[in-house]
C-alpha cells in the first residue's frame, strides 16, 4: 500500500495490532488491511535471577508494554502525522508455559517463574507417567503440582492460573481466555475437542483433592478458543493502562491470547499437516504439524497444537543465541578498544559469514551454550563452555561455527527422534528469529542440522508480533475460511524467500560435531556439578 492508503487506513481505525514480548525484547507491529507491517514499537528487556528462579516482575512487563506501545505510537506520528487512537483489533502473545497465580482478590502469590526454570522435575515425571504424556518441567501444570509436592503456603489460595499473554490479556479486556496453542503449553489438549483433554483433567483433579486442594482446575485455569473465535474488547481501564496518555479508545476486539509457538507458526506458514518452522533466538523450538499420532512417550518431544487446535510436535530447547550473543559483544568490546567503529549488525554479518568458511566438523572446536537447563538432555542447570583438543585447529571460523552448531545442537538431538526414530515427514521448515538474521548463514546452519531444506521469508524477521497480528486479523476478515486457507491465500499468495538446501559435506560435519556433543555431555555436567 502506498503511503496515503496507509495513513488513512490507519486514521479509519483499520489497522490491526500486534504485540509479543520476547525473553529480551517485546515488539510491537501495526500492520495494514493487506497484512502489511507499517510501523514498530520495541522495549528492550531482561529477565532476572531473584532467590534462583528466573522471573520477570509485573511492574517490568506494564514498564515494558507500555514503553513499546508508545515507540509503535511516536513511529506512527512520525511517519504518517496520525494520531493512534483506534484499531480494527488487536492481539498480544508472549513466551509460554510458566507459572503465574493469582488470589480471589486478583493478587499475585509468588514472583512469574517463567519457562526458563527448571525446577519442576519431580511433577513433570508424576504427571508423565499418570497422564501417559509428556509433561515438560517447563509446563504450567508441572508448576502447579510441583509447587503441590512443595506443600507452599500459597497453593490452597489459588484462584486462577494463567501464562504471560494470557495475564496480560485478562488485565486489557478482563476475560480469563487463552488461545488454544497457548493452552496446549499449561495442559495437555484433546485435538478432537479442542481443549483440555478431559480425562487427564479428571485424573489431575484427584491428585489435588488428595492434597487437600480446596479448587479443582476447571475452578483455576482460563477458558481454551481456537483461532478465529472473539476474546473480548479492550476496556477503559485497560486501554489506560497500555496508554496513559488517553489517546487510545476502549472497545477494540482481541483475537485470543497466543504464544510465540503458535505466532511463529502463523508467521511462517506452518499450520498444515507436514509443515513446520524453527524459531530460534534466547530459546529454540522447531515444530511439525502430525499427520497422526506419536508410537511412543518421549521426553524430549512436546505435544502441542497450532492456534487452530491441530496437533503438533515441538522439540524445545532452553538455549540458543546468548551464547552466541555473548561473544559477539566481545568481539564487539574489542573493536571499540581498538577505535573502530562497527555497528553490531556489521559484527554479527562479518562473524556468522566467517563460519562458513571453517571446517564442516568444526576442526575440533566443541562448545556448550547451557546458560540454564536443558530438559532435551536432562540437565537442571547449565555453564558456557568451550573446549577443545591441544591440536585443534582453532581459528576464527571454527570458533564461530563450533558456537552456531551449539545453538542448535541440542534442538539436533530431539529433531533426530522425531525424524529419524518416529519418521515423521516434514515437507517443509521455515526459519525465523534473530539466528536467521544474517543472510543466509543460519538457514545453512539449520539445514545441515536437519539434513532437510530451511526457508526463510522475507517476512520472518517480523516474528511473532507480526504472526500475533495476523491472527487478529483472521478474527476479523476470515469470513468463514479455516486458517490455512486465510494465510495461504490471503497473507502468503505470491511470497518470497529463499530456500536453501542441505550440504553433504555439512550434514556430515554436523552429525560428527553432535557426536563429539554428546560424548562431551559429561563435561557438562561436571561444570555444573563443581563450578559454583
Amino acid at each position: 500500500m502506498k503511503r496515503e492508503m496507509i495513513k488513512q487506513a490507519i486514521a479509519d481505525g483499520q489497522a490491526i495490532l500486534g504485540v509479543e514480548l520476547g525473553s529480551t525484547r517485546i515488539k510491537a507491529v501495526l500492520i495494514a488491511p493487506d497484512h502489511t507491517p507499517v510501523a514498530q514499537g520495541s522495549h528492550e528487556w531482561e529477565n532476572q535471577l531473584v532467590d534462583g528462579i528466573w522471573t520477570y516482575s509485573l511492574e517490568a512487563v506494564w514498564d515494558g508494554l507500555r514503553d513499546a506501545y508508545a515507540d509503535l505510537a511516536r513511529n506512527v506520528a512520525t511517519t504518517y502525522g496520525v494520531r493512534l487512537t483506534r484499531m480494527a483489533a488487536m492481539g498480544f502473545s508472549a513466551m509460554m508455559h510458566g507459572y503465574l497465580v493469582f488470589d480471589k482478590n486478583d493478587e499475585l502469590l509468588v514472583p512469574f517463574r517463567t519457562w526458563r526454570n527448571t525446577i519442576t522435575e519431580e511433577a513433570a515425571g508424576k504427571l508423565t507417567d499418570l497422564f501417559h504424556y509428556n509433561i515438560p518441567q517447563r509446563w504450567s501444570i508441572a508448576h502447579l503440582y510441583q509447587a503441590i509436592l512443595n506443600q507452599e503456603e500459597h497453593v490452597k489460595q489459588i484462584a486462577f492460573q494463567t501464562t504471560l499473554a494470557g495475564y496480560i490479556h485478562w488485565q486489557l479486556t478482563g476475560q480469563k481466555v487463552l488461545g488454544v496453542g497457548e493452552a496446549s503449553g499449561m495442559f495437555p489438549i484433546d485435538s478432537g475437542t479442542k481443549n483440555f483433554d478431559r480425562g487427564m483433567v479428571q485424573a489431575f483433579d484427584v491428585l489435588a483433592a488428595e492434597a487437600g486442594m480446596p479448587w479443582t482446575f476447571d475452578e483455576i485455569y482460563p477458558t481454551v478458543l481456537t483461532a478465529g473465535a472473539s476474546a473480548g474488547v479492550l476496556t477503559k481501564e485497560g486501554a489506560a493502562l497500555l496508554d496513559p496518555t488517553g489517546a487510545l479508545e476502549a472497545g477494540i476486539p482481541f483475537c485470543p491470547p497466543e504464544g510465540d509457538a503458535g505466532t511463529g507458526m502463523a508467521a511462517t506458514n506452518s499450520v498444515k499437516v507436514r509443515t513446520g518452522n524453527v524459531s530460534a533466538g534466547t530459546s529454540i523450538f522447531a515444530m511439525v504439524v502430525l499427520e497422526q499420532g506419536l508410537k511412543k512417550v518421549h521426553r524430549e518431544l512436546d505435544l502441542v497444537t497450532t492456534p487452530a487446535g491441530d496437533p503438533v510436535a515441538m522439540v524445545h530447547c532452553n538455549n540458543c543465541t546468548s551464547d552466541l550473543n555473548a561473544w559477539v559483544s566481545l568481539f564487539k568490546e574489542f573493536a571499540d578498544a581498538s577505535g573502530i567503529d562497527m555497528d553490531m549488525g556489521q559484527l554479527y554479518g562479518i562473524l556468522y559469514n566467517k563460519a562458513l568458511e571453517g571446517d564442516a566438523d568444526c576442526g575440533g572446536v566443541l562448545a556448550y551454550n547451557y546458560y540454564s537447563g536443558e530438559g532435551v538432555t536432562a540437565f537442571d542447570a547449565g555453564r558456557p563452555l568451550l573446549v577443545r583438543q591441544p591440536d585443534a585447529k582453532f581459528t576464527l571460523a571454527n570458533f564461530m561455527r563450533a558456537n552456531l552448531y551449539s545453538a542448535a545442537a541440542t534442538l539436533k538431538v530431539g529433531l533426530d527422534i522425531l525424524l529419524k526414530e518416529e519418521g515423521v515427514k516434514v515437507d517443509s521448515m521455515l526459519g525465523h528469529g534473530g539466528l536467521f538474521k544474517t543472510k543466509g548463514v543460519g538457514q545453512k546452519i539449520m539445514a545441515a542440522a536437519m539434513d532437510a531444506p530451511v526457508a526463510v521469508m522475507e517476512t520472518a524477521g517480523e516474528g511473532g508480533a507480526w504472526g500475533i497480528a495476523l491472527l487478529a486479523a483472521y478474527m476479523v476478515h476470515g469470513g468463514g475460511m479455516t486458517l490455512d486457507q486465510y494465510l495461504e491465500q490471503r497473507v502468503f499468495a505470491g511470497a518470497e524467500g529463499s530456500v536453501i538446501e542441505p550440504d553433504a559435506t555439512d550434514v556430515a560435519g554436523f552429525d560428527a560435531f553432535i557426536e563429539k556433543y554428546v560424548g562431551g555431555l559429561p563435561i557438562e555436567r561436571a561444570a555444573v556439578e563443581y563450578y559454583k
